[in-house]
Parts: structure tokens; sequence; C-alpha cells
């Protein structure tokens, strides 16, 4: 439930809304971690390829499209770009992608993977370790309440374990 109120800016009154719980108030900062990463994404461009190994993914129901970059040296992800175009939630997650692998091993990043894709479609929430081993990932934890929108959001993971695995395409249907 949300508090209704009036402030004054600028000298003209306006309504807003209080978050009235916690729930609320961590849903308001999820939102606003989305829309940052979708206004300024992170290790936004490409790589060259080679030695880059990449994958295009899509989303047929949203039409999001990207491509995953990434470099690997030994083990460990040295670095890692996208591109591409689609809706909020797919742009926010390849920009939080990229943040939370780069600087990892490949046994990391596909823990990551594994993760998002419990934390978006298992039956329940992973345990609170995993969900804190997310960091700002958990800003997508609203988005498995909105099936149509899990597509969106995995789809950058999808692409990153193509990349991995050398396959070049993938999709979420």
């Amino acid at each position: 439930m949300r508090v209704r109120a009036l402030r004054v800016l600028r000298g003209k009154i306006l309504p807003f809304s209080i978050p009235s719980t916690v729930d609320d108030e961590l849903n308001e900062l999820y939102q606003d971690i989305i829309l940052d990463h979708h206004r300024r994404p992170r290790n936004r461009g490409q790589l060259p390829a080679p030695p880059a190994s990449f994958a295009e993914g899509f989303n047929p129901l949203c039409g999001d499209q990207l491509t995953v970059f990434v470099n690997v040296d030994g083990d460990k992800i040295s670095d890692i770009k996208f591109t591409g175009q689609g809706c909020a939630i797919s742009q926010s997650s390849a920009s939080l992608m990229t943040q939370q692998v780069k600087g990892k091993t490949v046994a990391e990043a596909r823990a990551a993977i594994a993760a998002i894709q419990e934390l978006l479609t298992g039956e329940n929430l992973p345990p609170i370790a995993v969900q804190e081993s997310l960091g700002d990932l958990i800003a997508l934890k609203g988005v498995r309440k909105f099936v149509a929108r899990v597509k969106c959001a995995t789809l950058a993971w999808h692409a990153l374990d193509a990349a991995l695995a050398g396959h070049g395409k993938v999709s979420t249907e």
C-alpha cells in the first residue's frame, strides 16, 4: 500500500507516493537500478572477433536483439561487451550481466547464469545466500512476476552462455 501525499516543487503542488513498506522501498530501488542501466548501459559496444567470441540472441516475443562479445584469457573473462536493441528489461539485464561477470572465471560466470535462471524461472526463490551474491542483479527479481518479461531478462544470459560455448546464435524460443 502506498501513501499519497503532496509536495511543493518550484512553487507547484504535486502529488507523489510514499512507500509504506520495506517491499515498496525495495521495489522502487530495483526499478531505479533497472532504469539507470537502461539509460546508461555499462559495457555497451563491440570487441574484435577474434579474439572475442560472440553470440547473437533474439527474443521473438518482444523483438529484443542482443550480441554478447566476450574475451576469455585462460579461464578468466577479461572483457565483455554487448550491442543490440530492445526493451528496458533486456538492455538493463545485459548491462548488469556484463558488470557481474567481467573479471570472473568462466565457472563463476556459469554459476551466475544458473543463479539468474533460478531467480527468474525457479519454482521458489533461490536461497538468501545466492540472492545476496547477485548484487544489483537482484533488481531483476520482480521480473519473475511477469512471465512474458522473463525472456527479456534472460536473453543476454543465454547469449553469454552460447558465446562461452562457442555457439553463434541463440533464441529465447
